[in-house]
């Protein structure tokens, strides 16, 4: 972690907040945190007290007497599919954020582990909650895959702006100050350009619908550190940033030194997931869920500084003293292993699952399914939402799901290495959760944290909670179809703290 000049850790602001007050590694907080849980598990590894499989994808929860008793995987070199049988399952896989298509998630990050245990009875809630994070190089062209996640951290020294006239070409050095609407430090003056993720998204997207964007695409927004630079110099803007100024460059081919950087917001962070109680534990028993894979630690907005937090309160404060709760009942006795019927059952399922799409013999690739997928999505379940739009995403993605049924192409076989095929079960999980995200957020007749409604603002175009009518969380029973899950509602009391609404005015 960066340190003062005295030794002690150091700290800085972050959206949504007007102290420092968080600890960080230079522009890299989020991964330094992964790669110290890493070391953690790998130390296991070595210690014997953990098994590693390498290039396995589970396919399947395997659930005996109301219990879960194991998960079905499939061989990602061979494809073999394996079951394995346990006194618990905790899933620990991830948000899901491609469901979006294009968003700041590693390419193989999915919903499937978290979907199938939906399917077998685990709810899932709150799926309309998802984070775009305002700092992302926007897309470049048509067929980008992966858009890339630049640190918040940047908005402490830089200033976000876009021209004040609609299609100005100029470049920006051009521009000067008075032609410039620095909408940020306009809108939120307490706040500036450190206004939380959600509220400094939407302000982007509606500078760009209004004709400013920037950029060859116009799909961006200014991020500029010439005053920092000027204040502070170079180099101390380089200690503090280096690295993500190296990266930006080495992606965009531009010096952010010298011009600023343009920056969207994109999905990256999910607060909706599987369903837990206090000890984590779906609504299956023995079945948990720890991380973004569950809904538990931020309800609908998730504020910056908070990397990780989920997995590592989840992982180091919470399962180890909760499990054993699950376990203890079970000592001394036997559990069904996998020569059990459940388990052969769900391994045919799962067999027969993934040669459907192997035999689909349609004319289109799994991604060109998942691109058009994301774009409805994004288009009308992504920073701002009307009723309009979910229906008309609540038709189209049906009907688009038909088309990947009985259009699908995959290529190669089912018995060697076929990432096709592997994207094939992904992107038809991100259907049914689709489906899903759209319901959620047309029943949530409100605006709160990462879920806009146009038609729920104030006057000045805020978000406007309904807490007499939705303080609650809305749980998904699995029912054969996600048009038709069973919505359930767990309602939000709180004895110490109470209902504000806070402004960044």
């Amino acid at each position: 972690f960066a340190r003062e000049y005295g030794g002690l850790l150091d700290t800085r602001s972050f959206g949504g907040a007007q102290v420092s007050r968080t600890f960080y590694v230079g522009g890299q907080t989020g991964q330094q945190l992964l790669l110290g849980a890493y070391q953690q598990m790998s130390r296991q590894v070595g210690l014997g007290n953990i098994k590693l499989w390498n290039r396995i994808e589970l396919v399947d929860i395997v659930v005996i007497d109301g219990r879960c008793a194991g998960i079905v995987t499939r061989d990602l070199l061979t494809g073999e599919f394996v079951s394995h049988a346990g006194h618990a399952v905790i899933l620990c896989t991830g948000g899901y954020g491609n469901a979006f298509f294009l968003s700041t998630n590693a390419m193989a990050c999915n919903v499937t582990a978290a979907w199938r245990a939906h399917r077998r009875g685990a709810y899932f809630a709150n799926p309309c909650y998802t984070q775009i994070h305002p700092t992302c190089i926007p897309q470049s062209d048509e067929f980008q895959s992966k858009l890339t996640l630049m640190s918040e951290s940047l908005r402490n020294d830089g200033r976000v702006w876009v021209p004040k006239e609609p299609d100005d070409t100029r470049a920006p050095g051009q521009i000067p100050d008075a032609e410039r609407d620095y909408y940020l430090e306009r809108l939120y003056p307490s706040f500036g350009n450190l206004a939380p993720r959600d509220i400094a998204s939407r302000a982007a997207k509606r500078a760009v619908d209004s004709g400013r964007g920037v950029g060859a695409k116009r799909n961006g927004v200014y991020l500029d550190f010439a005053d920092a630079i000027g204040r502070l110099g170079q180099q101390v803007v380089s200690e503090r940033y280096g690295n993500l100024f190296e990266m930006y460059q080495r992606i965009t081919g531009e010096n952010p030194y010298q011009v600023p950087m343009r920056i969207y917001p994109a999905s990256h962070y999910t607060m909706g997931g599987l369903w837990v109680d206090y000890e984590l534990m779906t609504t299956i028993p023995s079945l948990y869920c720890a991380g973004e894979a569950n809904f538990s630690d931020h309800g609908a907005n998730r504020l910056g500084a908070s990397a990780l937090m989920q997995g590592l309160a989840d992982g180091y404060f919470v399962l180890p003293y909760t499990l054993g709760n699950s376990l203890a009942p079970m000592l001394n006795t036997s559990i069904p292993g996998t020569d059990h019927p459940e388990f052969a059952a769900a391994e045919q399922a799962a067999r027969e699952r993934f040669a459907g799409y192997l035999s689909a013999g349609g004319t289109r690739s799994p991604d060109i399914f998942h691109r058009e997928l994301g774009r409805i999505i994004w288009d009308y379940c992504g920073m701002e939402r009307t009723a309009e739009g979910l229906q008309k995403a609540l038709s189209e993605i049906p009907a688009l799901y038909e088309e990947f049924r009985t259009d699908l192409r995959v290529t190669g076989g089912g018995d060697t290495i076929n990432q096709t095929l592997e994207k094939a079960g992904r992107v038809d999980d991100f259907f049914e959760l689709g489906m899903l995200m759209c319901r959620d957020a047309l029943e949530r007749e409100e605006s709160c944290g990462g879920h806009f409604r146009a038609e729920y603002q104030t006057e000045e175009g805020e978000a406007l909670r309904d807490d007499e009518h939705f303080a609650h969380v809305a749980a998904w029973e699995w029912t054969g179809d996600p048009m038709a899950a069973t919505r359930h509602q767990e309602d939000l009391v709180y004895e110490t703290v109470h209902f504000q609404t806070r402004s960044y005015k």
